[in-house]
């Protein structure tokens, strides 16, 4: 029997963020198990774990859509990106539908849903794992960013679409609501894919609803690549630490004034446009910036908790796991997936 080939299609060929992360640790370590495996991006660059590991990368060398310079080509290929329907198909072409798997990790920031009709014309099994909202919510996260709380709306209805609910202008929006319209029209998602892959119970109850009917659902945890220590001595002189990316929707604002409310030191782990406003309003905080996995490890370490302040529905924080391996307890919001991670009152206080 031959080796089944298994393609892993993610935005990025490097690791920027949780998804692309699973994704490609996800590809490295199958192609360690023996199986032919190809990790299908538009952007670069390309993590060298990929090559050590034996995966082979096709990657169309594209800009992500949020930084394209020419921006009416940035909202073509958003809509429907012509260049990575046409390389998948070379790809898929030689490759035996009985034989391969198609996993789609992420296609919304530069890749777009170009790639499914010629997965569906292959006929290869595939499988899309739900990073996001992107299935069901235009803006994929269920949040309006102007008012900074949860959406409710029915996706795609009057309401929806005279919203101005997107975190830069109600153009953007407009534009959003065409690529959704491209995406459940000539690209077939989410109408004729049956498998699909929820990674948390809170997430997995917002988007079933708007799954098709025949669609299969399965929930597999994210997985962590962090070695799991003994709880570490904790301190009340130790910093409060926030991990992630300094925007509306995930809360530095309240993390920053509950800390000098409650006069404790806090540290942001991150960068964002939300980082100026940060360091005028609440100069007594440090912001390192961006770190490596190694860096974040070593601060999360020396942490006296970490502080997840979310405001919209995170489908399965990484964050929030990587402390519990590393011994250290988180507070985090009860509107997100991390409430999923935690006991209450045992590893974790809620807010």
């Amino acid at each position: 029997m031959d080796r089944i080939a298994i393609v892993v299609v993610c935005d990025f060929a490097h690791v920027n963020g949780g998804g692309a992360q699973v994704a490609l640790t996800s590809a490295c370590e199958l192609a360690r198990r023996g199986h032919s495996v190809f990790l299908f991006a538009a952007v670069g660059p390309i993590d060298p774990r990929l090559s050590h590991a034996g995966v082979h990368v096709i990657c169309t060398n594209q800009y992500e859509i949020l930084t394209n310079p020419n921006r009416i080509a940035a909202a073509i290929q958003g809509v429907w990106n012509r260049d990575a329907a046409s390389a998948m198909e070379v790809l898929l072409r030689p490759l035996d539908a009985r034989q391969t798997i198609v996993h789609i990790h992420g296609w919304v920031k530069a890749i777009s849903s170009s790639i499914i009709p010629v997965i569906l014309r292959h006929g290869a099994r595939f499988v899309v794992t739900i990073h996001d909202y992107a299935t069901a919510c235009p803006n994929g996260g269920f949040f309006n960013y102007v008012s900074g709380q949860s959406c409710h709306l029915k996706p795609l209805s009057a309401a929806c679409i005279t919203t101005n609910c997107d975190s830069r202008n109600y153009a953007q929006k407009l534009w959003r609501v065409a690529r959704h319209y491209a995406q459940i029209g000539p690209g077939r998602f989410p109408k004729d894919v049956c498998h699909f892959i929820s990674i948390s119970e809170f997430s997995r109850s917002l988007i079933e609803r708007h799954l098709p009917s025949k669609a299969r659902l399965y929930n597999i945890g994210n997985p962590i690549d962090i070695e799991q220590l003994p709880s570490p001595r904790l301190s009340s002189r130790f910093p409060f630490v926030v991990v992630g990316r300094l925007s509306l929707d995930k809360g530095p604002l309240i993390a920053a004034e509950a800390a000098r409310r409650a006069g404790q030191e806090l540290k942001f782990i991150g960068d964002g446009f939300l980082k100026s406003e940060i360091e005028s309003k609440y100069p007594e905080f440090k912001i390192t910036g961006w770190m490596s996995r190694e860096g974040v490890q070593q601060e999360l370490a020396g942490a006296r908790a970490l502080v997840f302040p979310s405001l919209w529905y995170e489908v399965q924080p990484l964050v929030v796991l990587e402390a519990a391996a590393l011994g250290i307890p988180a507070v985090v919001a009860d509107t997100s997936a991390a409430r999923d991670s935690v006991i209450d009152g045992e590893t974790v206080s809620r807010w």
